[in-house]
């Protein structure tokens, strides 16, 4: 039998320097999976994201990510993991002193990649699949959120990632954009990709249901093992 895994904890806590923030989370997402993390901000919901790649250490519980092991992972392999995700960043993290592609060429040569018209082409084409594909010479200053958002995007998938990790991807967004960026992970999803979304932006995602686990008093709750129905309009009317 295939295990399908791409995402497993169990007894995992999550600390945020030296904060336990999040403790014995249980989670299993699988392969193809479409999943929000939801919750008030300093509920843990970043933290999360970043024991997923391995930018926080896991130090307690158990913990697989497409197959490496995250408790005492080795730095070596922390490069390997990393190029078998892609990370949609909440500060977007583009090189200001770089036009777009340059940036994307960044990462690509600094994963590998060496061929000048392989590259070329391989950005081209991620700039046409999250529509910026006539940003190509902007700096990043001469984008909107919206647009910046869409080449983050495109630089997450640029090694065709089985996982995507994405922090916040709406924060600062308008809501029509907001629903054109989940429009492209929904896309992004359907061609075969794992897309773990953090987010409070209840409002946006209320539109798009999905499996969702909440983050709250230092626990997850999966909202698919427990059948219940997230009631965002009541959350909604939590935090306004």
């Amino acid at each position: 039998m295939v295990n399908n895994k791409i995402i497993e904890l169990i007894g995992a806590d999550i600390y945020q320097r030296e904060n336990c923030i999040l403790s014995n989370v249980n989670l299993i997402v699988n392969s193809g999976e479409f999943v929000y993390i939801i919750g008030k901000v300093g509920t843990g919901k970043s933290s999360l994201i970043k024991t997923l790649n391995a930018e926080i250490p896991l130090v307690s519980g158990n913990g697989s990510v497409l197959g490496f092991q995250l408790l005492n992972i080795k730095q070596k392999e922390v490069p390997e993991l990393r190029k078998k995700m892609g990370v949609v960043f909440q500060d977007f993290r583009l090189l200001n002193d770089r036009n777009v592609y340059q940036n994307l060429a960044f990462v690509l040569k600094a994963t590998g990649w060496k061929d000048k018209k392989e590259i070329e082409d391989r950005i081209i084409e991620v700039l046409e699949s999250v529509g910026a594909g006539d940003k190509s010479n902007k700096m990043p200053h001469e984008l909107s959120g919206g647009e910046q958002q869409r080449i983050v995007i495109a630089r997450a998938i640029l090694n065709n990632p089985a996982l995507l990790l994405v922090d916040e991807p709406t924060g600062n967004l308008d809501p029509e954009t907001s629903s054109e960026i989940l429009d492209l992970f929904i896309s992004l999803n359907k061609e075969g990709k794992t897309v773990l979304i953090v987010t409070h932006d209840y409002a946006s995602i209320a539109k798009k249901p999905a499996r969702t686990l909440i983050c709250a008093d230092g626990k997850i709750t999966d909202s698919a093992t427990n059948e219940t129905m997230v009631d965002f309009e009541g959350l909604l009317e939590l935090n306004n």
